[in-house]
């Protein structure tokens, strides 16, 4: 895939642990399913709707996906897309920039401009 960047959705708990301990080791589904989920730019809000549906204040984080290295592989999932999967920590280092994901009046979460 020619991404540069991917996009992890945390809780607000979630990413303070990130900037404390410099790491984040995955959600319990990351956990449970042996990688971290990650969408591109373009399955960023249905994977918002999906897993993350009437949850407010949430974090999305912007990873630099070329810092990861080979721990980064692309694989089908939802609906035969492709989607980048990190086999690994996510180190805070790779985390470009983060805005908070909020919940708009429409009940849908509203992603900042630029994201």
């Amino acid at each position: 895939m020619a991404e540069l960047f991917a996009y992890k959705i945390l809780t607000r708990e979630q990413f303070a642990a990130l900037r404390t301990d410099g790491i984040f080791a995955g959600a319990p589904v990351d956990l449970a399913d042996g990688y971290i989920h990650m969408s591109t730019r373009a399955q960023a809000a249905e994977t918002a709707a999906k897993h993350f549906a009437g949850q407010d204040d949430l974090v999305l984080a912007m990873v630099d996906l070329s810092s990861l290295g080979d721990g980064v592989k692309w694989e089908e999932s939802r609906g035969g897309q492709l989607f980048p999967h990190l086999y690994g920590d996510l180190p805070l280092a790779a985390v470009t920039t983060h805005a908070r994901l909020r919940i708009g009046a429409d009940g849908k979460h509203e992603f900042p401009a630029g994201f």
